[in-house]
């Protein structure tokens, strides 16, 4: 005889997944919202949120060793780390912080009940702590994935340049007189690197960003 019970839980697990679905399906936007410092500088296709977040998961999967940080916390870390994006939109950093989009103390409200929505149906604590620690870079982990979420941005850079994605006389609101091409990302990125593994990487990037520079002026 059936009390009911059996269906009551079926019916419970239904609920529960989608409502978890729902949730994915929201997150699922970063795979649309597109870096917005990349679009303002006029890049052709540029990448998503999403593409920057699958780049600096692979960074700390060959780096996080060599920076001496555990890599499967590193990598949790990453998959999270611009998650709240999905449901606020990028908000680029700009070297001239008198030119930010937003106050930092709003950003930071909206991303934590962002976040919180997004992992609600899927998190003990642990997700939501792994995103905190992250925000506040106290540890090593958290401050080597912040390198590589900057060493990301100026190897795209590299790419960038490389292939001409850009018009770098195009300035039409006079944005970037301050810089040449994409010297802003690297402007915005080199104080804020704080790992020795991220100082190295962000060198390298830079010397393969001034080369292509210079194979493009000299076309």
């Amino acid at each position: 005889m059936n009390d009911g019970s059996d269906t009551d839980a079926e019916s419970n697990g239904n609920s529960d997944r989608g409502r978890d679905v729902e949730a994915v399906l929201r997150a699922f936007a970063l795979k649309d919202e597109g870096r917005t410092g990349w679009q303002l500088r006029g890049v052709d296709d540029s990448e998503s949120v999403a593409d920057h977040t699958w780049g600096v998961s692979l960074l700390c999967l060959f780096y996080a060793p060599l920076a001496g940080v555990d890599r499967d916390r590193a990598l949790r870390m990453a998959v999270l780390h611009d998650l709240a994006e999905a449901e606020t939109g990028d908000f680029p950093t700009r070297a001239d912080t008198t030119v930010e989009t937003i106050d930092p103390a709003e950003k930071e409200r909206l991303e934590r009940t962002a976040i919180a929505e997004l992992l609600e149906p899927f998190d003990d604590g642990e997700l939501r702590a792994l995103w905190d620690a992250y925000e506040r870079r106290e540890d090593e982990t958290a401050r080597f994935v912040k390198d590589m979420d900057l060493v990301d941005m100026c190897l795209q850079a590299v790419r960038y340049e490389r292939e001409r994605r850009y018009d770098p006389t195009d300035d039409p609101d006079d944005r970037f007189s301050e810089y040449d091409h994409l010297d802003e990302f690297f402007a915005t990125a080199e104080p804020r690197i704080r790992t020795d593994v991220g100082r190295e990487l962000f060198e390298s990037a830079r010397e393969r960003y001034e080369a292509a520079k210079r194979s493009a002026e000299g076309t």
